[in-house]
């Protein structure tokens, strides 16, 4: 285990991390806009025989953007619903977050296989429970969200030519909308991630938590 490169081998549950591929897909269909009203945002959703529940009590009426800033769960899976299952499984197919990545390294996981068809899959996956991936592949799928849209292939490779036809999954005028989202998760007042705003750098992101597994009142962060 210590000699892993848990970066391009080990598979994470990222938890809120995904919470921004949500939002993003939602802007990008406009099934919904940032300050879009989610109602009925309860401390506990009822989804099959399972309960999903929010770490806090967060307001029963949330904008879209107060669910990414605040990090609500209920909220995430509301979102989702809107979009639907296949859009949201194609979209992160499409963001190479599903499939192991081509890389120059032999040491690369493969994502553990989503199983879309068992209850409450999307709204779990919405924000970001039981899925894993490799920290690169969600790194890669960040700069495609905050670039403009075209889809980040990593390499260990120096490249000296523009790839002129890049594959674009978002638009510009998302992803421009997506950045000012991720910079508000630092430097609102009710963002988690408020520790991560120093002088110098307009640092910009997503706050993730998922359970430790061989630790039940542990979580990873």
């Amino acid at each position: 285990k210590e000699y892993t490169n848990k970066i391009t081998k080990s598979l994470y549950e990222l938890g809120s991390v995904f919470k921004t591929f949500t939002v993003a897909l939602a802007l990008d269909e406009e099934v919904l806009n940032t300050d879009s009203l989610i109602s009925n945002i309860s401390k506990v959703f009822k989804c099959s025989i399972h309960e999903i529940k929010d770490i806090h009590e967060f307001p029963k009426e949330m904008t879209v953007e107060d669910i990414l800033i605040q990090s609500s769960n209920v909220g995430a899976l509301k979102i989702a619903r809107k979009i639907g299952k296949e859009k949201y499984q194609t979209f992160l197919k499409d963001l190479n977050l599903l499939d192991t990545l081509k890389f120059e390294l032999d040491e690369v996981a493969t994502p553990l296989k989503v199983d879309w068809k068992n209850a409450c899959k999307l709204e779990t996956v919405s924000f970001g429970h039981g899925i894993m991936t490799t920290p690169l592949q969600a790194a890669a799928a960040y700069g495609t969200i905050a670039n403009g849209g075209y889809i980040v292939k990593p390499t260990l490779k120096l490249k000296t030519s523009i790839d002129l036809n890049k594959k674009q999954i978002i638009s510009h005028s998302t992803s421009k909308k997506m950045n000012k989202l991720l910079r508000k998760v630092v430097t609102d007042k009710k963002g988690t991630a408020s520790l991560a705003n120093i002088f110098g750098y307009e640092v910009g992101g997503k706050t993730g938590t998922a359970q430790n597994y061989q630790k039940k009142k542990e979580n990873i962060n």
